[in-house]
């Protein structure tokens, strides 16, 4: 299994105009191209199974259509494939509905490739960027977007409704990866739990905001320190277990810990607050554990201690599930379609003291640190 990386994952406002720190679809097509070529030319398979979620759905229809011979299946979980919006609204988008792109992506009797195998993923209702209204992802109520929640669905594929997952668990999620295995394999997974390894292999590399823009561009002179922490109070348990400053492919690691570590990482990257990320112990080896120093806000200009809970793999849905940030429901979470990944609570005055988030059955505990010393403290969920 290999996993792409994409240099600007964010997209232009308009496809054909460059954009600091976004790419467009011949960019992400490249790149895709490229990755592919190379896992082809180490492992010497003719032929690769692709598992895209949102965005990555688009560069994988448009290699499966250049590149039919060498795909075997293509699963699509949460790709706005009619688009986010169809509307007079960023015509030149991507993710317009009505713009060149998804207009020539979606021509022809059959939206998938002939001859190789499409799953498509969907919520039922719950993904934000499958909306008939603006009032989830443009803040707008009664801006009319033309979508529904079939809008990841493609003519000529196998299209799956998963029911009340939000956008990236179409394609993160358990109920996903049974569908995602089963289509790929041919037979149900035979347990869905990650087995424990005795010796968990760690590494990734730090990457960085640009400008106010989220990309996997590598950082070179960030420091890393690892903890070993309680779970149950997030004080560190003896001397930092990995300290290393990253080069300019900004890798981090490797590190070896037991699978019942909860960790902390401390990032200090130039320009960045230092950021301490809490971590639930990590089951199994992982080389793409990537760390993103937090990027300053000017909400957390008067705080003493900054705490962030955050869930890479999925929004907060209330009140679908249970959220508490220090003993309460946030209330910068919006009730309804999930469309929120973090949450923040603010301290007036530093406190020695244990924080908890909680997310359904996970719980991590971390520790604050000072704000007006540049430190800020995030609790990273791995459900």
């Amino acid at each position: 299994m290999f996993a792409i990386s994409f240099t600007d994952p964010q997209a232009r406002d308009d496809d054909t105009v460059a954009q600091a720190n976004r790419s467009s679809t011949e960019d992400q097509l490249r790149e895709l191209t490229a990755f592919i070529d190379d896992v082809k030319a180490k492992t010497g398979a003719p032929k690769v199974a692709i598992v895209a979620l949102s965005r990555g759905g688009y560069a994988t229809r448009e290699y499966v259509a250049a590149n039919p011979g060498s795909v075997t299946r293509a699963a699509l979980g949460g790709t706005p494939n009619h688009g986010v919006w169809a509307t007079d609204f960023l015509p030149g988008s991507e993710y317009n509905g009505r713009g060149p792109f998804l207009t020539k992506l979606d021509a022809g009797e059959t939206e998938a490739t002939p001859g190789v195998p499409f799953l498509t993923l969907r919520s039922d209702g719950f993904d934000l960027y499958a909306q008939p209204d603006g009032a989830t992802v443009f803040h707008k109520p009664g801006m009319a977007l033309n979508v529904t929640a079939d809008g990841p669905a493609l003519k000529g594929a196998t299209n799956v409704l998963l029911g009340e997952v939000d956008h990236r668990e179409t394609a993160l999620s358990p109920v996903a990866f049974a569908e995602i295995y089963r289509f790929i394999t041919g037979r149900a997974p035979s347990r869905i739990a990650i087995t424990r390894e005795p010796d968990v292999v760690l590494n990734g590399r730090v990457t960085g905001v640009v400008a106010g823009t989220p990309t996997n561009r590598p950082v070179e002179g960030a420091k890393v320190d690892i903890y070993r922490v309680s779970a149950d109070t997030g004080e560190r348990q003896g001397a930092a277990a990995l300290s290393k400053t990253t080069g300019a492919d900004g890798v981090w690691g490797p590190a070896t810990f037991d699978p019942t570590n909860a960790l902390e990482f401390v990032v200090a990257a130039p320009g960045a607050p230092t950021t301490h990320i809490y971590r639930s112990p990590l089951p199994r080896s992982f080389a793409q554990l990537d760390l993103r120093p937090a990027a300053p806000a000017k909400e957390d200009a008067d705080a003493a201690a900054v705490i962030r809970m955050d869930r890479p793999r999925g929004y907060f849905g209330l009140p679908r599930d249970i959220v508490l940030l220090d003993g309460k429901e946030p209330a910068d979470i919006p009730h309804g379609v999930p469309a929120a990944w973090h949450t923040t609570l603010r301290l007036p005055s530093l406190e020695d003291r244990p924080i908890a988030g909680e997310f359904n059955e996970e719980r991590i505990v971390g520790r604050p640190w000072p704000a007006k010393e540049g430190h800020i403290t995030i609790l990273e969920l791995t459900d």
